[in-house]
């Protein structure tokens, strides 16, 4: 199961940050060569090493060539979204910072003398496809590879830092480790999932009382559940409720028209083929206009596993919610979809493709690597696309994560999520929230759940963790001037109270918890006999459109994105928001989420299936 707003301050000095991601080539043993720092994943070592590659082995990769003026670019980008200079168009950035034809022709020229065959090369010249095999990258880049065990995979790295020669313009060489492996959406659906009953079409309709347990639905003859917590969870919040609880009701208006004008995209892996049809029919059930959805997928995007460490399918219900909660919240926002596959930095490249053509305005992101842990040599080709997206005015949210601080995560060590601890992205947190019958808010809420099970004996057993909203303090990023006099020490300097402050994850939040979730609609694959009632069903009943609750900061990014295209509407283009949001951090109309007290509910009773149907 899975996924309110903060004068602008003096201009951020980028030195820092560009320096902590991962820097250009230096000089390497060698005649003429240069490493590029951070190309080893730091799980690429001889405790998870565990067989050498086949040389035969196919690897497809991109190269990735630095901005020109790089520290100017991200100043620039800065300076714009606080309104300090004019946004560019994309054939303005590109003739200021892109790399020039000739650095791109030197390193496709390199790459096919070493035998690889060249693929695309964006018009932004930011990165350079090629394909090839193990033995070829292993010469060119004067490394060696193995197959390591990581996270219950097992993984291609090559196991000391690339080199390539020194007169390149080259920052980073990506796809050659399976690192992308590692990225996961944060909305998983089993192939049908039913909300079981009983829950409730607002907080606080049906409680333990007033709508006591079928006994023989409980074990063991049990007669009845314990009284607190009283309430059964929410069905899945939708369409006014969560337009009018975060106070874009007037905004949107009766016409449903919020947004107008507004392009927000999504970037998922893959792509649905049903993802269209289901959001008209959400959007009729709902009280929703007919959307305005534009969908781009790469070649075999479609069903289609292009790497056996990934499923095509898994992501389908992610992009059911991207685009609903989209929809909800702006319902006369236009919608762009990216589909690609996830196992060569696509990813990333979806996102240089919204950029570098100008598709949106703003882009929701609910993906991530568990915690910061990725090859340093990762990070800064990312910042580099989002400096571009920052100084073009496009707005980049990325959901926090579901996993907490990522304790448990790669590395060992607590780190918030990555891409969303990237000083050049808005990260988005989720919360609890309790949602009235007047549609107003009873309760919002950090979310954390912790599971207690009903017991034979009647009661409830100890909570154990299952997930909760990203964040944390990163080990990578300094603090940006915009979070400075607001975010205490306590957050900041948390690893080192006489170190630098650092920066803090997540910037803004909604709501995330999956038992106070968003009830959203998607084409399913239901065993025979199945499919609940009112399900929309093919001839052979077992496809069908159904309706299910379901949270994550998954749901939080894009109910954030949705929100913010209609202060977009009324202002224009922003860029990079964090600056203009955290100056609002005291204003009375932000909406700060509290820590519980004692009239907060504790939880909320929630029936599951045993296997997402029955049972």
């Amino acid at each position: 199961m899975i996924r309110v707003p903060r004068s602008t301050l003096a201009l951020l000095s980028s030195a820092a940050l560009v320096a902590a991601t991962a820097g250009a080539a230096v000089a390497a043993p060698g005649q003429n060569r240069a490493q590029l720092p951070g190309s080893v994943p730091s799980w690429a070592n001889a405790v998870n090493r565990q067989a050498t590659t086949s040389g035969s082995t196919p690897v497809d990769f991109k190269v990735y060539l630095d901005w020109n003026n790089a520290g100017q670019a991200a100043d620039y980008a800065l300076a714009a979204s606080r309104g300090q200079a004019r946004f560019l168009t994309p054939a303005q950035f590109r003739a200021k910072f892109a790399p020039s034809n000739r650095q791109v022709s030197a390193v496709k020229q390199w790459l096919q003398s070493q035998g690889f065959d060249v693929g695309f090369v964006p018009s932004n010249n930011k990165y350079v496809e090629a394909t090839g095999t193990v033995d070829e990258a292993t010469k060119a880049f004067q490394t060696d590879f193995a197959q390591y065990s990581v996270d219950g995979k097992t993984l291609r790295s090559n196991s000391k830092p690339l080199s390539v020669p020194s007169g390149l313009d080259i920052n980073g060489v990506l796809g050659l480790d399976e690192s992308m492996a590692l990225m996961k959406s944060y909305a998983s659906p089993p192939a049908a999932f039913v909300n079981a009953q009983p829950c409730s079409s607002y907080w606080g309709e049906k409680t333990v009382t007033s709508n006591p347990p079928d006994p023989n639905t409980l074990p063991n003859g049990i007669k009845s559940l314990p009284a607190d917590p009283p309430d059964w969870a929410p069905c899945g919040y939708a369409g006014a409720q969560l337009q009018n609880v975060y106070g874009m009701g007037a905004a949107i208006g009766a016409n449903q028209t919020g947004g107008t004008g507004v392009t927000v995209a999504i970037i998922d892996a893959y792509a649905s083929p049903t993802a269209a049809d289901d959001l008209a029919t959400y959007s009729d059930l709902h009280g929703l206009p007919a959307p305005h959805l534009t969908q781009y997928a790469a070649p075999g995007t479609y069903q289609r596993p292009d790497n056996p460490q990934h499923s095509p399918s898994g992501w389908s219900g992610e992009e059911a919610l991207d685009l609903e909660a989209v929809h909800t919240m702006a319902p006369g926002a236009d919608l762009v979809y990216v589909g690609s596959p996830n196992n060569r930095q696509d990813m990333d490249a979806a996102l240089n493709m919204i950029v570098n053509r100008d598709l949106a305005d703003i882009v929701s992101n609910s993906y991530g690597f568990a915690g910061e842990a990725v090859p340093p040599g990762y990070r800064k080709p990312f910042n580099d696309i989002a400096i571009q997206a920052a100084a073009e005015g496009i707005s980049l949210f990325f959901s926090s994560g579901d996993s907490g601080d990522e304790t448990g995560g790669l590395g060992g060590s607590p780190t918030p999520d990555w891409p969303a601890s990237s000083p050049y992205v808005t990260a988005v947190g989720g919360t609890s929230l309790g949602i009235g019958q007047d549609n107003g808010r009873v309760f919002e809420l950090g979310w954390e759940t912790g599971k207690r099970t009903l017991q034979k004996n009647g009661s409830w057993s100890d909570p154990a963790y299952q997930y909760g909203s990203g964040g944390g303090t990163s080990r990578i990023f300094t603090q940006p001037d915009w979070q400075q006099g607001i975010v205490p020490d306590a957050i900041s300097k948390t690893y080192d109270a006489n170190g630098p402050a650092m920066r803090a994850v997540p910037d803004v939040s909604a709501l995330g918890d999956p038992t106070t979730g968003m009830l959203i609609g998607q084409t399913q694959a239901f065993p025979p006999g199945t499919a609940p009632k009112g399900a929309l069903c093919d001839s052979s009943g077992t496809n069908c459109y159904a309706e299910y609750r379901i949270g994550g900061t998954s749901l939080a990014s894009p109910l954030y994105a949705g929100m913010f295209a209609l202060v977009v509407e009324q202002t224009g283009r922003m860029g990079l928001p964090s600056p203009a949001l955290y100056a609002t951090a005291s204003d009375a109309t932000t909406y700060d989420v509290q820590q519980p007290t004692g009239s907060d509910p504790t939880g909320a009773v929630r029936p599951d299936y045993v296997n997402g149907v029955d049972g």
